[in-house]
């Protein structure tokens, strides 16, 4: 099969979250399945020039935004044994930053008009269109409206994937005659709640609909999870399904991992003690047999840092030691800075977002910390399991999938279900318990490290969806 991959970014081009892992990882372990997946994503300004100066140019094309011709210029580079096309447009993609601009619907509105139209000049006709979240989710609405009746456009099937429902593309009506140039008679497929809503319209499009785990699958039929689109969402069960995402194994492996201090196995984790005895040197944090409890997030409400601010203090009274990095809203931003200034030998905040910290954190903490409000799927409880650092999570989105609490005989973590702060002091109290006991914890550790969250298998349940769409057996 033929699968064209359509994202807003990948790695290693352009990442600013978890949507990037999955376009630079699903895509090679599909085609490791003897299928050709190609991504598509834009020429941002903000390219490596290692990277950039490995493009090839391939053509240019004028593509309609509505009334106006922009130019369309396509690269394209093999990288891990997977062709990218590139869409270049200086004046769309030529800024410092991928999101946040006044014209985003422009910008993405043109990046999926331009998808289609770079298919009439490439040797590469796709089975199946991949699109996800809202900046590609014009792709299904176009190919229905407006392509699929063309020469060679025939029957292509699409798929749109919700990486995370929150952010939906919500713009004014005026949009839809000055920037998509969608006739007026298919306006219903883009209005929802009075305004222009492009995710909704991948919903009413595409021929599925997938998430990145089967718990968010259902908890967005619930108006707690679906920001206003349970209503719709619920018409749509029949195409809707979860798949978990998984990680890149050999990027995340503590055997041969070059940016932790030592490497360890699950035969010999005494490389796991270095790497905590030189985290802990680091960041100035008191060398003891307390426990350390990591955090890698972006500091924003839904990541369930208000539980978090509501019993940090009595945690560190309990004896936890806590590293954290990351960024984000103000409020969090000062709270930890003011716990590390209070508790400087116990509390280590690094704010900003720096990888080789982060790795030394997912591979030198004890546990990892993640009492989400909300996660669609969350790769860093994977992550921390891959080095032995054993994930607290509440049980929502794909940390329900991926974390099952030790209190059973195959668990490799701790659980609590409710957002309140002190299920989660009793899921850490556990936690703590169960380290006092070097022996048990040690085998906790190895079956956190034995778990498999490889993309193998999350390619294989890609592979079935999209040969039930083809037909193919």
């Amino acid at each position: 099969m033929n699968i064209l991959y359509a994202a807003s970014e990948a790695l290693p081009f352009a990442a600013s979250g978890g949507l990037a892992d999955v376009a630079g990882s699903l895509p090679a372990a599909i085609n490791k399945k003897g299928h050709d997946c190609r991504v598509v994503i834009p020429l941002y300004k903000g390219m490596k020039p290692e990277l950039r100066a490995g493009l090839t140019y391939l053509t240019n094309i004028t593509v309609d935004v509505a009334w106006r011709k922009q130019y369309c210029g396509v690269f394209t580079a093999i990288y891990n044994g997977v062709t990218y096309y590139f869409i270049d447009n200086e004046y769309y993609f030529g800024r410092d930053g991928m999101y946040g601009f006044y014209d985003d619907c422009e910008r993405f509105t043109f990046f999926s008009r331009s998808v289609l139209e770079m298919m009439r000049c490439i040797d590469f006709k796709p089975d199946i269109i991949h699109a996800n979240d809202w900046q590609t989710a014009l792709i299904p609405v176009y190919y229905q409206v407006l392509y699929k009746y063309q020469q060679g456009f025939e029957n292509i099937r699409t798929v749109f994937t919700i990486h995370n429902i929150q952010y939906q593309g919500k713009y004014g009506v005026e949009v839809i005659n000055e920037i998509m140039g969608i006739p007026m008679y298919h306006t219903d497929l883009l209005m929802y709640d009075d305004c222009v809503n492009m995710m909704k319209s991948a919903f009413e499009t595409a021929d599925k609909i997938t998430t990145v785990s089967p718990t968010y699958a259902w908890e967005i039929l619930d108006p707690w999870y679906a920001y206003g689109l349970d209503r719709i969402l619920i018409n749509k069960q029949y195409k809707l399904s979860g798949i978990l995402n998984g990680i890149d194994t050999q990027v995340y492996d503590p055997e041969t991992d070059p940016l932790i201090p030592a490497n360890f196995t699950t035969k010999s984790l005494t490389g796991k003690k270095t790497c905590k005895d030189k985290l802990l040197a680091e960041l100035g944090l008191q060398e003891s047999g307390s426990p350390l409890i990591g955090i890698v997030t972006r500091f924003v409400a839904h990541k369930g840092l208000d539980l978090v601010k509501y019993i940090l203090e009595e945690l560190v009274d309990k004896g936890f030691m806590f590293a954290v990095i990351g960024s984000g809203e103000k409020v969090y931003e000062d709270f930890f800075n003011e716990m590390a200034y209070r508790y400087p030998d116990r509390v280590s905040v690094t704010l900003g977002f720096v990888p080789e910290l982060a790795r030394k954190i997912y591979a030198g903490a004890d546990m990892f910390l993640m009492p989400s409000q909300n996660e669609p799927c969350g790769l860093a409880q994977m992550i921390s399991m891959r080095y032995g650092t054993i994930p607290i999570v509440r049980e929502t989105g794909g940390l329900r999938d991926s974390v099952t609490d030790c209190g059973g005989e195959n668990g490799n973590g701790f659980t609590f279900k409710t957002f309140n702060a002190h299920d989660m002091m009793d899921a850490c109290m556990r936690a703590k318990k169960l380290y006092s006991d070097n022996k048990n914890w040690q085998k906790l550790v190895r079956n956190a490290m034995k778990c498999d969250f490889s993309w193998d298998t999350s390619s294989k349940k890609y592979v079935s969806l999209y040969k039930e769409l083809s037909d193919q057996k």
